[in-house]
């Protein structure tokens, strides 16, 4: 699956945040033409937090952030959404409670889904010799006709970084499955390329008002990155957000994979930024201890 922009350049909403619902909402607003137009028909809504940590709320992503997903969505789609996860650890019944997303129900027509007592659909992935095997990959992610990806901009221990791509790609596994796809840096990054054929968000969200830096995507520290982007041209959105954390976007085995293939394009040149100038907001995250040894994907 590719999901172009039909008129030309992806463009890529990237502006100076004040809050994580104030950071979100401005930038989606910049691209809200865009959003309007692939939503339309649309029948099966999903918006896809990232929950790593059912406790560690630097690992999670804000509900303020989804609330103002929710609040853009909404204008344009008048059926149910389905807010689903698959967390790394603990339960998405867990991270719902610690982390505020239970109001929601209150607040939109809204439906929460445990992708791990979801049916599944097996996709083909690779071992540590880059032998075929399998892992499932939640149907509701699968079959959903609008997939939004919302989450932070952190470090990670295998991949450099994680983004509206990996959030989605990794997140849609069922849990006992999580770990098939860690087989060395080199199938990893085949593998989330892989996955994400089948995941590829329709729109991708950074809430990069706080985001991990270091020993991520659990257990790093707090960076004040002050960002919000938004893209519904994915990779390029991973692409800027990278570049913008002070990472070379050619560097992320999986994002160069899908490029690749035709699904999205790293090249900067080649992407319309709408709000802040790159140059103005790039601050240089810490990478995690093992970057160096990442890079051996290629």
């Amino acid at each position: 699956m590719s999901i172009k922009n039909p008129e030309g350049k992806p463009v890529v909403a990237l502006i100076r945040s004040e809050g994580h619902y104030e950071g979100v909402r401005e930038a989606l607003q910049l691209i809200e033409d865009r959003v309007a137009h692939d939503i339309k028909g649309k029948k099966k809504v999903l918006v896809k937090p990232n929950f790593v940590s059912t406790r560690v709320q630097l690992a999670a992503t804000p509900v303020e952030a989804v609330r103002a997903v929710l609040d853009l969505v909404t204008r344009y789609h008048s059926g149910k959404i389905t807010v689903a996860e698959s967390p790394a650890m603990s339960t998405f019944q867990e991270g719902l409670r610690n982390f505020g997303y239970l109001k929601l129900r209150d607040e939109y027509d809204v439906e929460f889904i445990d992708l791990d007592e979801d049916d599944s659909v097996e996709v083909e992935i690779l071992n540590s010799q880059l032998k075929p095997i399998s892992v499932h990959v939640a149907r509701t992610v699968a079959e959903s006709d609008y997939r939004v990806s919302v989450t932070r901009p952190k470090t990670h221990d295998a991949v450099i970084v994680t983004l509206s791509v990996k959030n989605t790609a990794m997140g849609s596994l069922l849990n006992g499955d999580k770990s098939r796809m860690h087989q060395g840096y080199k199938a990893i990054n085949l593998n989330l390329a892989r996955v994400s054929r089948l995941t590829l968000p329709h729109l991708g969200v950074i809430d990069g008002f706080v985001g991990m830096e270091g020993n991520g995507p659990v257990s790093g520290t707090p960076i004040n990155f002050g960002i919000a982007a938004a893209s519904t041209s994915p990779v390029a959105l991973d692409a800027v957000v990278a570049e913008a954390m002070g990472f070379n976007p050619g560097d992320v085995g999986y994002l160069h994979h899908l490029s690749e293939w035709g699904m999205g394009t790293l090249d900067l040149g080649e992407i319309e930024i709408r709000g802040a100038p790159l140059e103005k907001v790039k601050k240089g995250f810490k990478p995690h201890p093992g970057y160096r040894e990442q890079l051996q994907w290629r």
